[in-house]
């Protein structure tokens, strides 16, 4: 049953509804401040609900309702939190449905993104369970009469110790409906070897109706009455309309109107890039219009940027004394007297998302003359939040009167965390008086992005005899994310530098890092793992050029450089640690060291010594959202310079693992999307534009180039859970190229290897 809400005073949401189907994409309102509320829909056993937390109701008839607050495109999040939440409260697996929510500021932070779904709410779902185990624990007491320690909730039921009676969740539920809510300290938790569902494998919840074609994405969103919009934005950011004919585009059968959308004021944030839509019947009569359209355009002041010459500037910028954002012992001292200096220069460059479902959103404004009274979108977003606070704005509405149902997301990446889709569909259904589905075409993707930035790190590292670093320099410059929502940002922030380069876990007594200036001319957003990409690649990659440099074991030589096993002093070094308690999330070495083992004790490492030319191994290792990763990856080069990945080696350690299954396929999809960007990733701009365009040019990795086989450890830990799905994307790519080394003698350090001729004799 779907469920919709109505009040006079926009919409209320309150506690959700119970007994909703798991596609239902709307909470239930319960009357609050004198608000006349119709729930459309609602049953009797619906209203008689035991609500006792924002995320779980139990209704009479027994069914638990659970609310899913993140968004599922792949991770299996709206399966997992969810039996969190029926693991501690002890419900049957069979009798739990999941109910979507919408965007609610009250549910806790929103956004999928940052691998912090488990890390933020474990103990919060935890909670929620406890507190219905509890009250029905409570109820049951009061309806035998007996003392509430003989009364234990077991799979379902609540059964009473001494006399071995039982009674069902459903019967108690007008019972605990009367009780207090009990307060944190009241609450008991299940010891980890009581967990029924955390830890264990389970199909996700949507499985059946993805594998069926039920499932419903972005794309396939409707509302009644609805139109479909394409629309054609600038080709430069920053860009304007000076002119458009839309004669033709409404020539097309189907085409109903032709609506300019302004530009951006300011930084470009979650706003569109505006540009020209053409509204129609069908998509394909939107896109035909949208083809027929003669536009002329001012690019703006992004109109010359190119990407081969910005290359340069970063260069130079990364090349010359910069900004210290970590300085310990006199790294430029040792440098400048040392004999034994390495150095070396690695460039990453733009890297699309390019999720296989494109942005796409529908939105149905309703206005009543010049003002908005409601606004509702459906989206496949990482971020309902995010939405109402882009939309909201836009229409002249309270961020928190803006409706956002949540779809299941085609991938995302990061990418549907910016919702600038999102508001072109509202802009457009209120000037239009009908709703809108906005859908973004390949070529629309690929070429209007929050790109991942473009790159430069400069190393340099002064070896003693023995060949390890007794002083490290590290440089960076690229634009910043930050310019997306400053202009004026032209530095890495501190969040980014962290990723990688002052973060650095080395055991080096004499350590600098500094970042230079670069100005962004295009969208800079975050991609998994995001700087991690750019500074581990150089991170890593290096310290396989100082093993070799000093004829070591790259293994053996990168254990040396970590240490011994110690905790990095995260506020002597400035770290943020994203935010999380030191004491829950130490920066832990021996934890490091620990998967670098594991990595290549799975792969026989010491194999690799007889491997002959062109067969070779590549190790490297980081930390990364929390979370510790090794890799080892084996590489067969042909001499005339085909590459071939036979096999990956992960250990992973991320703390407390909720679904097994679903971390073992994360770790396995970085793999693949991590070889898509070391071979392939690459984003030019010319004259402002995006060279690349669809999958033909911005290429992903098929069957035939992809690793043959990857094996996954995830390391059993009791640590706090930490990050997984972008954990183990930034030690891949690094370890990839030091295994070509390995194999051809031949040094990476410009991605992607496409541009490179890995052909030996």
């Amino acid at each position: 049953m779907n469920a919709s809400i109505q009040s006079r005073n926009g919409i209320s949401r309150r506690g959700f509804l119970a007994g909703a189907s798991a596609g239902s994409l709307v909470l239930m309102a319960k009357v609050t401040g004198g608000q006349e509320v119709v729930v459309v829909g609602a049953t009797k056993a619906n209203l008689e609900s035991f609500d006792p937390d924002l995320f779980v109701s139990i209704a009479p008839d027994g069914m638990v309702s659970i609310l899913a607050h993140r968004s599922e495109m792949g991770t299996g999040i709206r399966t997992s939190l969810p039996r969190v939440v029926a693991d501690e409260l002890e419900a049957d697996w069979e009798r739990v449905e999941i109910v979507q929510a919408i965007g609610d500021k009250r549910l806790g932070d929103q956004n999928t993104d940052g691998s912090n779904s488990i890390r933020f709410f474990f103990d919060r779902m935890r909670v929620a369970g406890a507190t219905a185990r509890t009250m029905l624990e409570r109820a049951a007491a009061n309806k035998w009469g007996v003392p509430v320690d003989q009364c234990k909730a077991d799979n379902h039921r609540v059964v009473h110790s001494s006399s071995d009676r039982a009674i069902g969740f459903g019967e108690l539920v007008s019972i605990a409906s009367t009780l207090d809510v009990p307060a944190a300290d009241e609450l008991t938790m299940k010891p980890a070897s009581k967990y029924r569902y955390i830890g264990k494998d389970t199909p996700i919840t949507d499985m059946d109706d993805i594998l069926t074609g039920k499932a419903i994405y972005g794309i396939d969103a409707r509302m009644e009455n609805q139109l479909f919009a394409v629309i054609a934005r600038p080709p430069v950011v920053g860009g304007t309309v000076k002119s458009f004919d839309a004669t033709e585009a409404k020539k097309i059968p189907g085409v109903v109107d032709v609506i300019e959308i302004p530009k951006f004021v300011g930084a470009p944030l979650f706003q569109p890039l505006g540009g020209v839509a053409v509204c129609a019947d069908s998509t394909w009569a939107a896109w035909q219009g949208r083809d027929a359209l003669d536009i002329q355009w001012d690019d703006g002041p992004n109109a010359n940027y190119d990407t081969d010459e910005f290359a340069k500037t970063l260069a130079a910028a990364a090349n010359q004394p910069g900004k210290a954002v970590r300085n310990h012992g006199d790294a430029d001292k040792v440098l400048a007297e040392s004999d034994n200096v390495v150095r070396a220069d690695y460039s990453v460059p733009h890297l699309s998302h390019a999720p296989m479902e494109t942005p796409c959103a529908v939105a149905d404004v309703k206005t009543q003359g010049d003002k908005v009274v409601s606004c509702t979108v459906t989206a496949a977003t990482q971020n309902p939040q995010a939405v109402q606070q882009a939309v909201g704005p836009a229409l002249g509405m309270k961020p928190e009167d803006v409706i956002v149902n949540v779809t299941l997301l085609g991938s995302g990446f990061g990418r549907k965390s910016k919702p600038d889709y999102c508001v072109e569909a509202a802009l457009l259904s209120r000037t239009i008086g009908r709703p809108v589905h906005v859908t973004w075409t390949r070529e629309d993707d690929i070429h209007n992005d929050y790109f991942h930035t473009i790159s430069h790190v400069h190393l340099e590292a002064a070896v003693d005899d023995d060949g390890k670093p007794n002083a490290w320099l590290a440089r960076a410059a690229y634009p910043t994310i930050g310019s997306t929502f400053n202009p004026l940002a032209k530095e890495p922030a501190g969040f980014e530098v962290e990723m990688g380069l002052t973060d650095c876990p080395y055991d080096i007594p004499h350590l600098r890092v500094e970042v230079g200036q670069a100005a962004a001319h295009t969208r800079i957003g975050w991609l998994r793992s995001v700087a991690h990409i750019q500074q581990n690649f150089a991170v890593c990659s290096f310290a396989d050029e100082l093993a070799h440099h000093a004829g070591r074991d790259p293994y053996e030589h990168l254990l040396e450089l970590l240490g011994e096993d110690r905790h990095l002093d995260l506020k002597a070094i400035g770290l943020s640690n994203r935010g999380a308690s030191p004491t829950d999330y130490p920066y832990d070495i021996g934890r490091l060291k620990a998967v670098t083992r594991r990595a290549a004790e799975m792969a026989d490492w010491q194999r690799g010594k007889q491997l002959p030319k062109g067969r070779g191994l590549g190790i490297a290792c980081c930390r990364a959202f929390l979370g510790y990763t090794g890799h080892v990856v084996e590489v067969e080069v042909s001499q005339d310079g085909k590459l071939r990945i036979p096999k990956v080696w992960v250990a992973l350690d991320a703390g407390l693992i909720v679904s097994p299954d679903r971390v073992r396929a994360q770790v396995e999809g970085a793999a693949i999307m991590a070889t898509t960007q070391a071979r392939y990733g690459k984003i030019t701009f010319k004259n402002g534009r995006v060279q690349q365009s669809n999958y033909d040019d911005y290429s992903m990795v098929t069957m035939s180039d992809a690793p043959r086989e990857i094996i996954v450890d995830v390391i059993d830990s009791k640590a706090a859970p930490a990050g997984v799905g972008e954990t183990t994307v930034p030690s891949f790519a690094p370890a990839l190229c030091n295994a070509i080394f390995a194999a051809t003698g031949k040094r990476i350090r410009d991605l992607p290897l496409r541009d490179h001729d890995l052909s030996w004799s």
